[in-house]
C-alpha cells in the first residue's frame, strides 16, 4: 500500500514515516504543499494524509483540487486545528476522516487501516493457486505452510497478486514498493524477487512468478 504524508514539522514528518514504514507501508513524503499537490495529482497513491498548515499551498486547498480531479483517493486531514469548523471545512472539501494533533500512533494507524479497507473492500484474503495471503494480518500460506518473508518481501508479493496475469516493471515495483525517491538502476527488484521464489520453492513446486524477459514480472495461476 502506497501513502503520501504532506506534513512539514520534521518531528511530526519522521514519526509518522517511520512507524507506518515499519508496519509494511510506502510512504512519500513531501514537506510542503505544492509538491504534494503535485505528487497527488500525478502519482497514485491509496491514502493521502495532509497536514492542513502548510508552505506554499495549504491542505485544504489539496484536498479540493485532489476531488476537483476526480481522485478518489481515501484523504485524512492531519492538523492542530480541532474546531467544529476546521473539521467541517475539511470535510466539505472531500477528505473522509480528520484527525486533530496531538494524536497517538495507534490512532493514526487505526485511522490509516479503516480507509484502506473502505477503498478495497474489505477484501482480507488474495489467492492464486495454493498460495494465501491475508492483506490484515500480512501472513502467507502455501496449503498449511507458512512462509515468512521480509516486509518488502511481502509488498513485492501482494502487489504481484494483487495484479495477477498483468505484467509489472521493475519501475512499477520500484516506484509503488520504495516510493517517489528511488534509483532507477538498481538491481533491488530482482534480488528480491530471487528471494521470494526460494522460500516459495521450500513449499511449492510451482513457480508463479514468471520474468517476462525486458519487460518486469508477472504472477499467475499455472495449474
Amino acid at each position: 500500500m502506497r501513502i503520501l504524508l504532506v506534513e512539514d514539522e520534521k518531528g511530526v514528518a519522521s514519526f509518522i514515516k517511520k512507524g507506518l514504514e515499519e508496519e509494511r507501508y510506502t510512504v512519500d513524503l513531501m514537506t510542503n504543499g505544492e509538491d504534494g499537490l503535485h505528487l497527488a495529482l500525478t502519482e497514485t497513491y491509496d491514502l493521502l494524509l495532509l497536514d492542513v498548515m502548510l508552505p506554499k499551498v495549504n491542505g485544504f486547498e489539496i484536498c479540493k483540487t485532489v476531488r476537483e480531479n476526480q481522485i478518489q483517493t481515501p484523504i485524512c486531514m492531519l492538523s492542530a486545528k480541532g474546531s467544529v469548523q476546521d473539521k467541517v471545512q475539511g470535510l466539505d472539501y472531500g477528505a473522509d476522516d480528520y484527525l486533530t494533533k496531538p494524536f497517538s500512533f495507534e490512532e493514526l494507524l487505526a485511522r490509516v487501516r479503516a480507509l484502506l479497507r473502505r477503498k478495497n473492500e474489505t477484501i482480507l484474503e488474495l489467492q492464486v493457486g495454493n498460495l494465501k495471503l491475508n492483506t490484515q494480518t500480512h501472513r502467507i500460506y502455501v496449503d498449511q505452510n507458512e512462509i515468512l518473508l521480509r516486509p518488502k518481501e511481502y509488498a513485492i508479493l501482494e502487489y504481484l497478486v494483487r495484479n495477477e496475469g498483468r505484467i509489472i516493471s521493475r519501475t512499477q515495483i520500484l516506484e509503488n514498493i520504495w516510493g517517489y525517491n528511488f534509483d532507477p538502476n538498481t538491481n533491488i527488484v530482482d534480488v528480491h524477487i530471487k528471494s521470494i521464489r526460494k522460500k516459495l520453492s521450500e513449499f511449492s513446486e510451482i513457480d508463479y512468478i514468471r520474468t517476462i524477459r525486458g519487460m518486469g514480472y508477472m504472477i499467475e495461476d499455472l495449474k
